[in-house]
């Protein structure tokens, strides 16, 4: 019989294993580094290897975290309220076309984006609100579902469940879901921020229009830039059920062992290749892009562009599914503003800050073209972003092609 052990090192951060993370507001960029005073250094466990039997689970993982960074012992909560959720979601998902099934069809209603609702889009954004909620870590979440963000501390109902209220959170409960009949991927996008800890309601003394104001206040927490993100996940829905995170310190992969009913680590410290030859974008819009767009695509799709190799196509339609492949693989991932929709139609504060924070950490760059999507400050809850992501070359080419037609 075959046995393995995995041991998780503890180490201090080293320039490998160290993120220099800003307290917010301060803006945290690889590039730019603050001052040592206004810095912390986030400690991670050194892997030695995947193992081959038990593995090391998520929860294990997050514990390390937490030893190692003691500030962040509340986020190992957080964690276990989403891989709670993530299990949920993927059982709902595989019985969700089934004659049997309550998650069979659509809601009949319309959600704030204008979108038919699935019975499914419902459930599942019920499911993610009430693990978040329970875990009594959470000040405000904002969800695509949702038309505005909902307090989570400043209400009497919630008021057995608010034990600290530090963290917002954001989410897309169920990514692709118009596709789920199909049975193409789907997958569920998290982002976390802190809560500003100063946001209180004062019940006894506000009135009216004042009260409107102090919760409006509180609200704009969900407003946030992602260079002030604490962590970012994403759960994908397909022939496994993979839960990729990033704390700011390197990007990793974790796969659900059914057997075990835990997320294993399967994938530590993803990378993604810096030069690749995939690109994937809904081609039958090309003709309404950016001219420096299509000329780069028109590049690669030839063989004529920097690398000089000709790319193929791979494209799902649904983010996760997309940015999973392009992270293990290599290669562009985009959805850019066009003549019909000029900022694209992926939102930034659910969709694509987080999902650029994690690309970042694993090596990748995600831009719009001409600006750095985890720069970009919300105006709006829903506000859409043209994104393009993916391997460090290919979109400095993009980059490139933008900075030479202005």
């Amino acid at each position: 019989m075959k046995f393995s052990l995995c041991v998780l090192i503890a180490v201090a951060a080293s320039s490998a294993d160290a993120f220099m993370a800003p307290k917010a507001p301060a803006v945290r960029t690889s590039l730019n580094v603050a001052s040592l005073e206004n810095t912390r250094v986030l400690k991670v466990p050194v892997l030695d290897e995947v193992c081959e039997t038990t593995g090391v689970t998520l929860k294990r993982y997050m514990n390390e975290v937490a030893m190692l960074n003691p500030e962040l012992t509340e986020l190992t909560v957080l964690f276990g309220a989403i891989d709670t959720a993530c299990k949920a979601i993927t059982n709902m998902v595989k019985r969700s076309q089934l004659p049997s099934s309550e998650t069979l069809g659509y809601q009949g209603e319309v959600n704030i984006q204008g979108e038919d609702q699935k019975k499914l889009d419902v459930i599942t954004n019920e499911v993610l609100k009430r693990a978040l909620r329970f875990t009594g870590k959470m000040g405000v979440l904002a969800s695509e579902e949702e038309d505005v963000p909902l307090d989570l501390v400043n209400t009497e109902k919630d008021a057995i469940f608010a034990d600290t209220g530090k963290y917002v959170a954001v989410f897309d409960p169920l990514d692709g879901s118009s596709n789920v009949d199909a049975g193409i991927p789907t997958g569920t996008i998290i982002g976390i921020y802190d809560h500003d800890e100063n946001c209180a309601m004062d019940d006894e003394s506000c009135e009216g229009d004042e009260c409107a104001q102090q919760e409006l206040n509180c609200l704009s927490n969900t407003l946030q830039a992602g260079t002030n993100l604490v962590a970012a996940a994403y759960c994908l829905y397909s022939s496994s059920t993979f839960f990729v995170l990033t704390l700011g310190a390197g990007t990793y992969g974790f796969t659900l062992d059914e057997n075990l009913g835990e997320f294993v680590l399967s994938h530590p410290n993803m990378k993604i290749p810096e030069t690749s030859s995939i690109m994937s974008f809904n081609e039958a819009n090309t003709h309404m892009w950016d001219e420096p767009l299509q000329k780069v695509v028109k590049g690669w799709r030839d063989g004529t562009g920097k690398s000089g190799q000709q790319f193929s196509s791979r494209y799902i339609g649904s983010m996760v599914g997309d940015v999973h492949r392009t992270l293990l693989y290599g290669g562009v991932f985009g959805y850019p503003g066009d003549t019909k929709n000029v900022n694209g139609k992926l939102r930034l504060l659910y969709e694509g800050a987080p999902m650029s924070f994690i690309m970042e950490q694993a090596g990748g760059i995600s831009t719009t073209g001409t600006k750095r999507v985890m720069e970009i400050q919300p105006e709006y809850v829903h506000q859409r972003v043209p994104i393009i992501m993916g391997s460090k070359n290919d979109i400095e080419e993009v980059m490139e092609a933008y900075a030479a037609a202005e």
